[in-house]
């Protein structure tokens, strides 16, 4: 894990806004206004699952073992000494496991845990872990997971990436490290995962891929209270959720707020993805972050305020990188790779009011086996042997392609861009579409220095935004940062962009 991209400034407190009460019970905020008349696309309702939480059985279901909350580590204990496929009633109250930093709770396969209304399992900052094990097939429901102090990078619950989990109904709160971790074909629905120390969910796995990820219909906010990024300085190392290497995911239908940093962040070889019906609003950093990644489809989102920290503080400090809140680095849409689409395709979704909009960079610098890739170790999908892409082999076909990740078939088409510079306080830099990248330096065997990169990435990767509404005084940066273009520059030779597309300057302050 480690540094994984050009990193934006450190989170600050989570923002506060007048149309967002604190933590779960705020509304969703005013409906944005509608897309595209091309579009079908619509403001997102959310449902608030942190105020409002489903109630679990209040009686035994038949054949369950009920688990006492007065006595100490009878839940590990009843687990430990049941067969597989055995199902726990938790009774209302605060469980408790031993007091020992490494109790916890071992499922066996096809283990379901239900909670009664009132049922809370809590760690009391002395249990690192709730469940964990390599048992495939677990079930977890209506239960309240708090008060865990789990290291970071890693989780609480299904500590160990186990496959085919299904955690439903749950809140996971005010733990250390991330609430939650997957596996394989884990089912994460209905819960909330609130105020955990650095990821709301770590969908991480140490050996093998996740696949067929499925996240639907969570609240997800106030994540990363220990501010992890300013600790380890540039370390991408939070957000809402964070995802590596994860061959297949549906994210759908999430309320992805307030959190300190990025809302959802696909980092590291990740591939077919889905993000769908989402309201993702007033985290600190980007909205979706998907880097040194392929091929998704991100639509039908509406997405606000998001990136007044974090693009704020960047534009203080005088930095010219275009901060946005959608940020695609090194990624790309790759036929060769097998998914559902073979592009990444943004389209009908409504983004109002954020610290700018959708930035496609690539560092040139950033490839297998350079110095430069701070996922040291990681080479693209592409090359199997990491040692391939060095001098001379590297200069030519197919490595010279294949050893870099690309921003490339990206298809940004039927979105609604409004900006209102009086709603975010900004006078410069917060109104920025970019498609860029840096002069190639480093290492001297590189193939891709100079302007190489920037060249490819802006008129020969088949990067294309077409058919957009913009409400506001956009600007487009094409190239490197130093160039910064109206919107007749940015719709003209060479670039081109935008084609079918309209802008209104009044409208949006």
């Amino acid at each position: 894990m480690g540094s994984k991209r050009r990193h934006w400034a450190s989170a600050a407190a989570p923002l506060a806004l007048a149309l967002l009460a604190a933590g779960c019970t705020s509304s969703a905020g005013a409906e944005p206004k509608a897309a595209p008349s091309t579009s079908t696309s619509a403001a997102r309702s959310v449902a608030r699952v942190c105020a409002n939480p489903p109630a679990g059985p209040a009686t035994a279901p038949a054949g369950a073992v009920t688990v006492d909350p007065a006595k100490v580590g009878d839940l590990a204990a009843k687990t430990k000494n049941s067969p597989p496929n055995t199902t726990f009633w938790l009774r209302p109250g605060k469980h408790r496991l031993d007091p020992d930093r490494y109790a916890q709770v071992i499922p066996k396969k096809g283990d379901r845990y239900l909670g009664a209304p009132g049922a809370v399992l809590d760690g009391r900052k002395k249990n690192q872990y709730a469940f964990a094990g390599t048992a495939p097939d677990v079930t977890i429901r209506y239960l309240t997971v708090q008060g865990f102090v789990a290291p970071p990078d890693e989780g609480v619950v299904n500590h160990d990436s186990a496959d085919g989990w299904v955690i439903e109904h749950t809140t996971i709160q005010n733990n250390s490290g991330a609430g939650l971790m997957a596996g394989a074909r884990q089912q994460v629905r209905a819960n909330c995962l609130r105020d955990n120390g650095q990821y709301g969910m770590n969908a991480y796995k140490a050996t093998g891929r996740i696949s067929g990820l499925v996240v639907e219909d969570n609240e997800i906010v106030g994540n990363n209270t220990g501010d992890w990024e300013r600790k380890r300085k540039g370390c991408g190392c939070t957000g809402g959720i964070k995802f590596w290497d994860v061959n297949g995911a549906d994210v759908r239908g999430n309320w992805v707020h307030d959190n300190r940093g990025t809302g959802l962040w696909a980092d590291t070889n990740n591939n077919d993805f889905l993000i769908e019906n989402n309201v993702i609003e007033a985290n600190d950093g980007a909205a979706l972050i998907y880097e040194i990644s392929y091929n998704a489809v991100i639509r039908n989102n509406t997405i606000r305020r998001n990136n007044w920290v974090e693009g704020r503080r960047a534009a203080e400090k005088g930095d010219s990188f275009p901060f946005a809140t959608i940020y695609l680095s090194e990624s790309g849409g790759e036929p060769r790779i097998r998914a559902r689409t073979d592009k990444i395709e943004i389209y009908r979704n409504v983004l109002e009011d954020n610290w700018s909009g959708i930035t496609l960079w690539e560092n040139a610098d950033r490839f297998c086996n350079s110095p430069a890739n701070t996922s040291s170790g990681d080479c693209t999908l592409l090359v199997k042997d990491t040692k391939r892409c060095a001098k001379p082999a590297i200069a030519k076909a197919p490595l010279y392609s294949d050893c870099r990740w690309k921003t490339q078939r990206v298809d940004i088409h039927d979105n609604r861009f409004v900006l209102d510079k009086s709603v975010l306080k900004c006078t410069q830099k917060c109104d920025r579409m970019a498609l860029l990248a840096n002069y190639g330096t480093y290492p001297d065997w590189s193939p891709y220095k100079g302007e190489r990169v920037a060249d490819a990435i802006t008129t020969k990767q088949h990067n294309r935004w077409h058919d957009n509404v913009y409400i506001g005084p956009w600007k487009f940066v094409a190239e490197d940062t130093s160039r910064v273009l109206d919107f007749g520059q940015w719709q003209t030779a060479p670039y081109q962009q935008d084609t079918g597309s309209t802008l209104d300057l009044k409208a949006g302050g």
